[in-house]
């Protein structure tokens, strides 16, 4: 279940931060944080989902929070494309990097968090 779930969301991340990146540039890491902001959501609705919603089996755990938001999120490509920033001078953007997904993350689990025990 790890392994499917690992697998597409490796794929959704790749195809989702290729088009972002091809869209709006490489100066900021835009497709890093659109995919981190959106694991953090999906973390926290899907665990909620899971854990207050359902009764379906443990292996929904490993198949999507483990699995397919594990792969999908993008913690180490983001340490990595700070740390660059900073070597490049661009103290700024790592800041702005830092500060942003940070915030906006922790923002993101929360909204999943209320959105999935909205849903009846």
């Amino acid at each position: 279940m790890v392994g499917i779930g690992g697998f597409a969301g490796a794929i959704a991340r790749f195809w989702l931060g290729s088009y972002i990146g091809g869209r709006m540039g490489t100066r900021f890491p835009y497709g890093t944080f659109v995919i981190n902001v959106s694991g953090s959501f999906l973390i926290g609705l899907i665990l909620t989902l899971l854990e207050e919603k359902t009764h379906w089996s443990p292996n929904w755990r490993y198949l999507i929070p483990i699995g397919f938001i594990g792969a999908y999120t993008t913690f180490s490509t983001f340490e990595f494309e700070t740390l660059r920033s900073m070597q490049d001078g661009q103290f700024l953007i790592s800041f702005l990097n830092i500060t942003l997904s940070v915030v906006v993350g922790f923002a993101a689990v929360w909204a999943g968090v209320v959105a999935g025990r909205v849903i009846p």
